[in-house]
């Protein structure tokens, strides 16, 4: 390394035997900057002004996304404390135990970006690379040092600059750790490649159904965009508004069934190499739009009815949560491994060949500021079952959904099989950076 640092862990604070060109140091010893963010209430947020990264930004995989950021207006003073720059590292360090100890090195940014006052960034001593350190807080055991510094109530808990400053950090010589950070930085640029993609297709399939079913200008029978070419719009009470000749107004219950998720407490979760055992996704697998099966538990199948598994195009949603920024947040399921929900959450199953076109929905502005309004002002951050059925959706004849789905199905198998494959890249990674750890592999 560039510094000198002297390992001050006692014997007993040893986790574990590295391979000889490693070391155990804490963390503390490692830290030059802990910094927490700026403080911004809710009414302080807006859709304009400077992106404001909160914790709900952040993903189970060392990432973060961009989807739904709010923003706030920041002085020249504020900016320059707290504007996020190339490779800076944040931790979550305060909100649900679910949500707290998530992290994320920041990416190349062409933009002012500003952190929110639960997550803090961390600066290292030259030669200590922030990719390094967020690899390897994903694996297992270091996690567990994570856990065990979570303090706070059930439902707010906090991860404390002291109790971290004393976890056991291995760091390998440099040129092990220029190898790891290569190979995770390959595998994470891979895993972006895919998430850019998914993006350019995503909002391909959000222009079709704004275009279609809320300008109204979908193909008439002379392939004509409707309403722009004069097609008849009769108003509609229920609505209030006007739509095309043909369409219907329902609920979304109309259309879509929706089923809780499995009730358990912590006496139930067992280990995932345990038989007879089924994972159950909970709200923070949902990140965005996009969920992912990393960090989830393991409860008995016979906890879990059929009903409650999920199945390729169910939709994942969060109905229950500590902070109402993640109420509605939701996404397609595209894998095929058996994975069941837990109690916060539920499925939207659409009945017929209403999957996409409930979907888009689902991700519309006019889903989340419904969902916005029903918990403004309320102390219980929840959804119920029939509030969601309950809610206003325009049917579009049968025949319109048929040429709808032929034209996105395409863009959403390939969205699927994009994640499918960043799932692969994480587990490999997740696989790998142990083994590295513990001398049983090298990577040149």
């Amino acid at each position: 390394m560039s510094f000198n640092l002297k390992s001050t862990l006692k014997s007993d604070d040893i986790p574990f035997i590295l391979p000889d060109n490693w070391s155990w140091y804490k963390w503390g010893d490692l830290i030059t900057e802990y910094q927490q963010g700026l403080i911004r209430s809710n009414r302080e947020l807006s859709e304009s002004g400077t992106p404001y990264l909160k914790m709900n930004n952040l993903d189970n995989n060392g990432g973060y996304h961009l989807n739904r950021i709010e923003y706030t207006v920041v002085s020249k003073e504020e900016l320059e404390k707290y504007r996020l720059h190339k490779d800076d590292f944040l931790l979550n360090v305060r909100n649900s135990k679910e949500l707290v100890g998530k992290t994320c090195v920041i990416g190349n940014l062409n933009f002012n970006m500003v952190f929110n006052h639960m997550l803090v960034r961390i600066k290292h001593h030259e030669g200590i690379s922030s990719t390094y350190i967020n690899a390897l807080l994903k694996i297992p055991v270091m996690r567990k040092f994570i856990d065990r510094c979570k303090s706070g109530t059930t439902t707010v808990i906090a991860l404390y600059q002291r109790d971290l400053y004393d976890i056991p950090i291995p760091l390998p010589d440099k040129k092990t750790q220029d190898s790891i950070v290569a190979f995770v930085k390959n595998n994470y640029s891979k895993i972006e490649l895919n998430n850019r993609i998914n993006g350019e297709l995503e909002s391909m399939a959000k222009t079709i159904y704004d275009y279609w079913f809320v300008q109204f200008d979908f193909p008439d029978k002379n392939g004509k965009p409707y309403k722009t070419s004069g097609g008849n719009m009769f108003w509609n009470e229920e609505l209030k508004r006007e739509i095309p000749e043909g369409w219907e107004d329902g609920k979304l219950g109309d259309i879509a069934e929706l089923v809780r998720g499995v009730t358990y407490d912590s006496s139930e979760i067992k280990s995932q190499n345990e038989t007879g055992v089924i994972p159950i996704l909970r709200a923070t697998n949902v990140s965005g739009n996009v969920i992912d099966l990393n960090d989830m538990v393991y409860v008995p199948k016979e906890n879990v009815s059929s009903s409650q598994v999920l199945n390729k195009y169910d939709i994942l949603i969060t109905m229950s949560s500590g902070s109402k920024e993640h109420i509605g947040k939701n996404g397609f399921f595209y894998f095929e491994e058996e994975v069941s929900f837990g109690a916060f959450c539920a499925k939207i199953v659409a009945k017929g060949e209403f999957r996409f076109y409930l979907y888009s929905y689902t991700q519309s502005d006019f889903m989340f500021t419904t969902i916005k309004n029903e918990c403004l002002g309320t102390n219980i951050n929840n959804l119920n079952g029939g509030l969601v059925k309950g809610f206003k959706i325009l049917v579009p004849p049968d025949g319109m959904i048929e040429s709808f789905n032929e034209i996105v199905s395409p863009l959403y198998e390939k969205i699927g099989n994009n994640l499918i494959e960043n799932q692969k890249l994480i587990e490999l990674r997740d696989w790998l950076l142990p083994m590295l750890m513990n001398g049983q592999v090298k990577v040149n």
